[in-house]
C-alpha cells in the first residue's frame, strides 16, 4: 500500500493529525532549500522519538573512506558524503521547566503541518498538554531565504491557555553533529571556536580532510503579543555548542514570540579567516530586515520562480499538487548560479547517493531548467562537465586508457568518481553517453552553438576516445561489441551488448565527428587550438569511425525488436502482471541472485534509447519495443515513469500515460518505493516536468523548429505551461477543446502543431 496522508491541496502539502510513524517521512516531504542551504523538516524544539536529523550546506561534502569486502583496481578511494552540517533550528522550550517533546506530551491535538510551495516557507501548529498539566498553543514558521541564501528565520509562538506559566525559550547552534550514513562511524568536523558577541552566536568548523570552512550563526529577538521586550539571557557553550536561554512570565492566551535568524558563511564564498566577519554582516542585515519583511521578499522571489516554471491543471488536486511539488523542490535545491554545484539525487533532503552528481542532471535536470530559466543555467551545468574532463581522463586512466580517454564518474562531487559498488563504478558506463547528448540537447534546444567550438568539443572527443577504447573486435562477427556493462537497468550486471549502451555509443562517436568538421570549417582558431591541445589525427578518427560503422546491436528476428541485451531471451519471461504483489518491490524482498537471473526491468533501458533518439525509429517501431518491455519494467527507479509516460503518450495511450505521470508526479508524496523517509527523489522531479511538457504537450524541436502534439488527460479541464525557447517565451494553454499558444516578446515564432506550421504573433 502506498501512504495517503498528505492532503490533496494545490498550492500546499498539508498533514493533520500528530503519527510518530510519519515523523521521518514528513520530515523528508516538508524540506526546505534555497539552493544554497536545506534542511529536512526537524522541528525545532526537541523531540525524543524516532527522528532524522539534517541540515545541508551545497558544495559541502567529505571523502569518506571506501568500505568494501574485496579491494579491487580501479576502486574509488572514498565515497563522496554530502555532510550532516551543525544545526542552527534549534530551540528548546521549557513550559514551568518542563521541555516540550511531543514525544512525551500527554496529548498533542490539532497538529497541522503545511509547506506552502506558492510562497516557500514551512509552518506548524498544534495543541499539546504536559505531563505538568499545562496546556499550550504552538505556531511556527520557517524559510530559508532565497534573496538573502545564507539566512534562515524561523518565528516561533507559545500561547498558555488553561493557566499563566513561565515560559523559556533556549536557542542553540550545535556542531556535535554525525551522518546517519557513515561508513567507520567518522566525525566529519572540528569545531574551531565558538564565540559570541552581543545577541549573536557563532560556531566556526572545518570539514576534516576536504577542510571546508563554515561559520554557523544565529540571533533572536522576543516578543509578547507582539511587542517586543527586552530579553535578558543566560548564556551556555560547550566545546561544540552554543546557547542562549530567554524566560519570560507569560499570561494565560498571552503569546510569547521567538524570531530566530541563522545559517551558515562558508569559505567557497568568503575568506576562511573572515567567516565570522560574515556572518556578523549575514545577521545585522537579516535583524534589521526582520521576519515579516523578509518573508514578504520570499513571497516575491517564489512569485517571480513560479511565473516562468508553474505549470497549472484545471480538474485534478493530487495531479496539480504532485507537479507543483516536484517543481518546487527542484527549485529549492538548484538554481544556476554557481557553477560549481550540481543536483545531487536526494537534494538538501537526505544523505542517501551521497548528494553527488549522477547522470540525472543531463538525462533529465537540463531539459527543465533549460526551457524554465534563462538558457545560461544549462549552459552552467554543461561547464560544470567542462571543469571535470581533467579528473574523466583520469578516471579512465585507472581502468586503463589511453590518449586522452575521458570516462566521466556515476557518481562524484569535484569529477572524481566515488561509486563503490564494481557493477556500477566499472560498468555502467551509458553515463558518458548522457554528458554528450546534453551537449547536443542544449544546442538543439537554444541554437546557441557557441559552447561547442569554446568547450563542448573538447568534451566529445574525449568520450568518443574512450568509446572506441571500450568497443572489442568480434572476429566471430565481423562486429565492434560492448562487453561486461551494466545498462541504465541495473537488475542486470555484466552482460554483454546492452542495446542503450551501445546504440548511445555509437551516436557519441558520430556525433564528435560531425562536430569536429563543423569546428573546422567554421571556428578555425578553435579547432586549431583543441588540435593541438588533444593531439588527434586523421588515422585515429578513422578508427573512430570503423567502430561506430560496425557496432553490434543484438536483435530478435521473431519478436521484431532490438533485445536489451545478448541473453535477454534466455531468461524465464514471466511478466510483472503475473507476479505475485506480495513480492514488490523485488529490489526489498529478492535476493540479488535472483533479481539478475530475472526478466525484471528496474527502469527504462531500451526504451531510453527509444526516448532520447526517437528520431531515429518509427512510431510503429516504439509500439513494438513498449509492448514487449514494458510488461517486464517494475519501475523500481524514480527515473522509470517519466520515460514511460512520455512514450505512452506518443502512442496516444492517454490512460497509461496518465497513470506513469501520477505516478513519478507523487512518487514521493505516495511513497511508492517505501523510502521517502531517507529523503526526496529530487532529479526524477525533472522528469515529472518532461511528462507533462513533453508527453502530454508533445514538445520537441524538430528541424531547429519548436514543435507540438497535444493531448489532456480525459480527467483534466485544462492544463498549461511555458518554456523559454531561444529568449522567448511561449505559454501553451491546452484544453479539451484545443490548444491555445500565447508568445511574449517582440518578433512572430513559426512553430509545428501536430506537424502544421503555424505562426504565433507577440501578445495575441
Amino acid at each position: 500500500m502506498n501512504q495517503d496522508y498528505i492532503i490533496p491541496n494545490e498550492w500546499s502539502i498539508i498533514e493533520e493529525g500528530f503519527n510518530s510513524d510519519k515523523v521521518k517521512s514528513s520530515e523528508s516531504l516538508f524540506s526546505i532549500g534555497n539552493g544554497a542551504m536545506g534542511q529536512r523538516a526537524n522541528f525545532e524544539e526537541e523531540y525524543s522519538g524516532e527522528t532524522f536529523q539534517g541540515s545541508y550546506i551545497a558544495g559541502v561534502y567529505y571523502p569518506d573512506k571506501t568500505r568494501v569486502g574485496w579491494w579491487k583496481n580501479g576502486y574509488p578511494e572514498y565515497f563522496a558524503k554530502v555532510l550532516n552540517a551543525p544545526n542552527w533550528i534549534g530551540i528548546n522550550v521549557l513550559i514551568n521547566d518542563e521541555k516540550l517533546d511531543l514525544h512525551t506530551c500527554k496529548e498533542v491535538s490539532e497538529f497541522k503541518r503545511e509547506l506552502n510551495m506558492q510562497e516557500g516557507w514551512l509552518s506548524r501548529s498544534f495543541e499539546a498538554i504536559l505531563q505538568n498539566g499545562i496546556k499550550i498553543k504552538v505556531d511556527t514558521k520557517r524559510f530559508l531565504s532565497l534573496e538573502l541564501d545564507e539566512i534562515g528565520a524561523i518565528n516561533y509562538n507559545v500561547t498558555p491557555l488553561n493557566s499563566d506559566a513561565k515560559i523559556t525559550y533556549i536557542p542553540y547552534i550545535d556542531a556535535g553533529i554525525t551522518n546517519e550514513d557513515t561508513n567507520w562511524d567518522d566525525q566529519f568536523w572540528d569545531v574551531l571556536e565558538v564565540s559570541k558577541n552581543n545577541k549573536q552566536s557563532y560556531i566556526k568548523s572545518r570539514t576534516m580532510k576536504t577542510h571546508f570552512y563554515t561559520c554557523t550563526f544565529m540571533e533572536s529577538r522576543l516578543f509578547v503579543n507582539n511587542v517586543e521586550v527586552a530579553a535578558e539571557s543566560k548564556n551556555e557553550q560547550t566545546e561544540n555548542t552554543i546557547s542562549c536561554a530567554y524566560e519570560q512570565e507569560v499570561k494565560q492566551n498571552q503569546t510569547y514570540t521567538i524570531h530566530k535568524f541563522g545559517g551558515y558563511v562558508v569559505d567557497r564564498d568568503h575568506d576562511k579567516d573572515q567567516l565570522v566577519a560574515a556572518a556578523k554582516t549575514a545577521l545585522d542585515k537579516a535583524v534589521s530586515i526582520g521576519f515579516d519583511a523578509l518573508l514578504e521578499m520570499q513571497k516575491q522571489s517564489w512569485a517571480q520562480i513560479w511565473n516562468m516554471s508553474d505549470i497549472t491543471i484545471e480538474g485534478d488536486v493530487k495531479a496539480q499538487q504532485g507537479i507543483r511539488f516536484n517543481i518546487f523542490q527542484l527549485n529549492q535545491t538548484y538554481l544556476g548560479t554557481d557553477a560549481t554545484l550540481n543536483i545531487g539525487p536526494k537534494g538538501f533532503t537526505g544523505e542517501k547517493y551521497g548528494g553527488s552528481t549522477y547522470w540525472d542532471t543531463e538525462a533529465y535536470c537540463i531539459p527543465f531548467y533549460m526551457a524554465t530559466k534563462d538558457q545560461s543555467v544549462a549552459r552552467t551545468l554543461l561547464e560544470y562537465r567542462y571543469k571535470h574532463l581533467d579528473k574523466a581522463i583520469e578516471n579512465a586512466a585507472k581502468l586503463g586508457f589511453t590518449n586522452g580517454a575521458a570516462l566521466y564518474p556515476m557518481v562524484t562531487m569535484n569529477g572524481e568518481e566515488c561509486h563503490n559498488e564494481w557493477e556500477i563504478t566499472f560498468e555502467e558506463i551509458h553515463r558518458n553517453g548522457a554528458i554528450a547528448f546534453a551537449i547536443f540537447n542544449y544546442y538543439r534546444f537554444t541554437d546557441d552553438y557557441s559552447y561547442i567550438p569554446e568547450k563542448g568539443l573538447e568534451v566529445l572527443i574525449g568520450i568518443a576516445r574512450f568509446w572506441q577504447q571500450r568497443a572489442t573486435f568480434s572476429s566471430h562477427k565481423n562486429k565492434f561489441m560492448i562487453l561486461g556493462v551494466t545498462g541504465p537497468n541495473e537488475y542486470e550486471n555484466n552482460i554483454n551488448n546492452n542495446f542503450y549502451t551501445n546504440y548511445i555509443a555509437k551516436w557519441c562517436i558520430n556525433y564528435a565527428l560531425e562536430n569536429i568538421e563543423i569546428v573546422k570549417t567554421d571556428h578555425i582558431s578553435d579547432y586549431i587550438r583543441i588540435k593541438e591541445k588533444v593531439n588527434f589525427s586523421d588515422e585515429e578518427l578513422a578508427k573512430w569511425k570503423h567502430v561506430a560503422d560496425e557496432m553490434y546491436f543484438p536483435y530478435s528476428e521473431k519478436h521484431n525488436i532490438y533485445l536489451q541485451q545478448d541473453g535477454f531471451l534466455d531468461k524465464e519471461l514471466i511478466t510483472v502482471a503475473d507476479l505475485d504483489k506480495s513480492q514488490r518491490p523485488i529490489n526489498q524482498k529478492w535476493s540479488w541472485d535472483r533479481i539478475l537471473r530475472s526478466p525484471y526491468i528496474k527502469q527504462a533501458d531500451t526504451l531510453q534509447g527509444f526516448y532520447m533518439f526517437e528520431d531515429d525509429f518509427s512510431t510503429e517501431e516504439l509500439e513494438r519495443h513498449f509492448d514487449f518491455y514494458e510488461p517486464f519494467t517494475v519501475h523500481e527507479s524514480s527515473l522509470s515513469p517519466c520515460v514511460h509516460s512520455i512514450q505512452a503518450a506518443k502512442l496516444n495511450r492517454m490512460e497509461q500515460a496518465y497513470t506513469f505521470y501520477l505516478r513519478t508526479s507523487r512518487l514521493d508524496l505516495d511513497d511508492y518505493n517505501h523510502e521517502v523517509e531517507e529523503g526526496l527523489h529530487i532529479t526524477s522531479m525533472a522528469g515529472t516536468w518532461m511528462s507533462i511538457v513533453e508527453g502530454f504537450g508533445g514538445m520537441r524541436v524538430h528541424n531547429n523548429t519548436l514543435s507540438f502534439s497535444p493531448k489532456i488527460p480525459k480527467g483534466w479541464k485544462t492544463y498549461s505551461f511555458k518554456v523559454n525557447f531561444r529568449h522567448q517565451v511561449i505559454t501553451v494553454n491546452v484544453s479539451q477543446k484545443g490548444t491555445e499558444f500565447t508568445l511574449e516578446g517582440k518578433q512572430a515564432i513559426e512553430i509545428l502543431v501536430d506537424g502544421k506550421q503555424v505562426t504565433v504573433s507577440p501578445n495575441k
